[in-house]
């Protein structure tokens, strides 16, 4: 299993409607359930605890090649455009388990 975690910091604008963004970016990332094959968990949260970044994304994958596949499909890559205007800032972490 493979664990793809990514954090975001957002924009100034952004973060003045961080719950109404994460709930809207929880559901546009749901949607790719059973849309890109491999993806058997995903879930998106805003960090309470402060820090540098305001939202997280969770992803869980079969493999590594489910993955790679994530992230050139077409759905994922709507998505991020959208993550792109919210954001300023981003790191991640990939690791298999």
């Amino acid at each position: 299993m493979v664990k793809h975690i990514v954090m975001w910091k957002l924009n100034d604008e952004a973060k003045k409607d961080i719950n109404n963004i994460a709930s809207d970016l929880q559901k546009r990332f749901k949607s790719l359930l059973g849309v890109v094959e491999g993806l058997k968990a995903i879930e998106v949260s805003k960090n309470y605890n402060g820090g540098k970044f305001d939202i997280v994304l969770f992803c869980d994958f079969d493999t590594k090649d489910a993955q790679d596949k994530y992230q050139t499909h077409p759905a994922h890559l709507a998505i991020k455009e959208v993550v792109h205007e919210l954001t300023c800032d981003r790191d991640c972490v990939d690791c298999e388990i």
